[in-house]
Formats: C-alpha cells, structure tokens, sequence
C-alpha cells in the first residue's frame, strides 16, 4: 500500500500510535460535540512538542479531562485547574488548561445558539483556513494557524489529511470529510 509518506516511514509492527491514527481517526469527519472538543484540547495541547507525545497521552487527557464532557469541563474552577496542573499524565500548561476550561465555554455558547458545536462548524463550512482562523479567535483562546488548521484538517473541514494516493484518502471521501464539498 502506498500510504502517506510519514506511515510509510515507520517500521513494521511499529508501536508509534501515528499509525493508527492515520488510518483511524486523522481526516475522518466527527459528529460527536464532546469528541470535537477532545480533539481540539489535544490540538492545542500539541503546540511545541511532538504530535506522539500527544497520542502516547490521549488516554490521559481523556481521563484528566472528564471524558470531554463538555459541560463538565465548563464547569471547573480553581481546584480542577490546580489538579490538572498536578498531573504529570497530560501537558502541564496553565494557558492550555485555561484555554480548555474557556473553550469549553464558547461551546456551550454555540451549542445554544446553533444546537451543535458540529452545527456551528457546519454553518461556516466551507471557509479557507485563514478565514477559520479568524473565526476562531473571535470565539477561543489558544487557536492559532497551525491549530486550527490541524484541527480541521484532522476532522474533515479542510483538505490535506491525506496524500490522494494513500488508501485512507479515499475512506475519508467514503466517510463523508467535509472539505470534499467545497472541491
């Protein structure tokens, strides 16, 4: 198979997780709010380090963060930030763990407004990423161009997941990823 350069890097039986990410999660489209929200704390907890370092974590974000929930995590005050700030299983970061709790927030904000942080994506699609950008930053903290692109790079909003001939390309056509309705 002719998958993407950096899968075809990787050693057989590899237990790097880019793997399976690429061939699971990465350019697929997700419906779920609390998963659209997981995936952007774990874009933003990626800034300046290593997108492995972020999937040897995932379990631990989840965990750390109430399984994304949301409401949940809208819902922290001090004591859940000292927490995660004390938790060596996930970044560290006052600003990202500030900008998670804020983000989460907004998304209540939008949920109300549009139904659906998914809704809200929707209505803005399609956009190109510097347009993103600017709507993101009006709505969330810690969301620059390389964020916002990943972000929606890795839940189907904008082109370049994958390269057109890696197999998961077109699973990700298959599976509905947004960006191929504006093309």
């Amino acid at each position: 198979m002719n998958y993407c350069g950096f899968c075809n890097a990787l050693p057989e039986n590899s237990a790097n997780p880019n793997k399976h990410y690429h061939d699971h999660d990465y350019g697929f489209p997700i419906e779920n709010d609390n998963e659209l929200f997981g995936r952007l704390v774990l874009e933003i907890n990626q800034a300046g380090l290593s997108w492995t370092t972020i999937l040897n974590k995932q379990k631990n974000f989840q965990t750390a963060y109430s399984g994304f929930d949301i409401a949940a995590v809208a819902a922290y005050g001090e004591a859940d930030r000292e927490r995660l700030l004390a938790d060596a299983g996930i970044i560290r970061n006052r600003l990202k763990i500030d900008a998670a709790v804020y983000n989460a927030r907004q998304i209540l904000v939008l949920q109300r407004e549009y139904g659906s942080f998914k809704n809200w994506l929707d209505a803005h699609h399609p956009l190109d990423l510097a347009q993103w950008v600017k709507l993101f930053k009006r709505h969330f903290k810690f969301v620059g161009g390389e964020i916002v692109g990943e972000f929606l790079m890795s839940c189907g909003y904008l082109k370049g997941a994958h390269e057109e001939s890696c197999p998961i390309y077109a699973q990700t056509l298959a599976a509905g990823a947004k960006w191929a309705e504006a093309v």
